[in-house]
């Protein structure tokens, strides 16, 4: 298929490597133009106008912001050669996601939410597990592109916002596990016994699952650079949960926990580290951490 990539951040890349790795061509475009070196295979190009365009167009932008900016803003609904389908694999807002779905029906683009949940690790084996929502045929159409970067696609109906809110959904649940094994650690290590021993102890039996046993490594390793993802991206996305819950009255009091927690790691200058040092938080609270 001909394919046009627009944001390329490490996820980007990655899934851009296998879009190529499948036989796809792929023009790729980046609001920072070095994003698009080393990528072998793909097809720079120097307009967000002319990725996107052809048989399908993926965007895989940061925020609310940048996607608005580029495809709404930017104008490219309007242009005179549009792509045939519209992927958009960026983690947004429950509002935006469906503001875009009746933009694009105004422009007659077809449009389809696929966030994924993997880290860039994940991305560049093809392993993201994709969350796809929008009419069937055209999710059906975008298979030969869903089955190049990801292990299997999880289709939620047709209407595209209910993919970013089993997203946020996600994420939320993600951001939990890493605040209880926090403040777990902190917790035994008042009583003098090491939180990566206790650690070792859970993720390997009662939460022996992906979330707990890959975050929990990296907290009992305090590895938290380079950041598969950034702490700020899951303030962000904590922030899009409680926005949409807010607005379908659905009260998230433990998610407002964590947002304040992530509030004050960004404040203690984690924002850039990998979102497992959300666990440092706990460690201050406790006086074991003093930086």
């Amino acid at each position: 298929m001909d394919v046009g990539f627009i944001g390329l951040g490490r996820m980007g890349r990655a899934m851009v490597g296998r879009l190529v790795a499948a036989g796809h061509n792929v023009r790729v475009w980046n609001r920072s133009p070095g994003a698009a070196e080393g990528l072998d295979g793909a097809t720079p190009v120097t307009s967000a106008a002319e990725a996107f365009r052809g048989d399908a167009a993926i965007t895989m932008l940061a925020d609310d912001a940048a996607l608005r900016a580029v495809i709404v803003e930017g104008g490219l609904l309007d242009a005179p050669e549009r792509p045939d389908l519209h992927l958009s694999m960026s983690t947004i807002s429950v509002a935006l996601a469906r503001d875009l779905a009746a933009i694009h029906e105004r422009a007659g683009v077809p449009y389809i939410a696929a966030p994924v949940f993997g880290r860039p690790d994940a991305a560049e084996r093809g392993a993201l597990n994709i969350v796809a929502a929008g009419p069937e045929a055209e999710i059906a159409r975008a298979a030969p592109l869903l089955d190049a970067m990801g292990a299997k696609t999880w289709r939620f109906g047709s209407e595209p916002a209910r993919a970013n809110a089993v997203k946020l959904a996600g994420n939320f649940m993600l951001i939990s596990a890493i605040e209880a094994m926090g403040e777990a650690c902190a917790f035994t290590e008042a009583h003098g016994v090491a939180g990566a021993d206790l650690l070792d102890l859970l993720t390997n039996t009662l939460f022996a699952a992906p979330a707990y046993k890959n975050y929990g490594a990296m907290i009992a390793a305090q590895r938290f650079e380079p950041a598969g993802f950034a702490l700020k991206l899951g303030a962000k996305d904590v922030r899009l949960a409680l926005q949409a819950a807010e607005a379908a009255g659905v009260p998230m009091p433990f998610a407002s926990a964590v947002r304040d927690g992530l509030i004050e790691a960004i404040a203690q200058g984690d924002g850039d580290k990998d979102w497992s040092a959300l666990a440092r938080v706990s460690a201050r609270r406790s006086g074991r951490l003093k930086s």
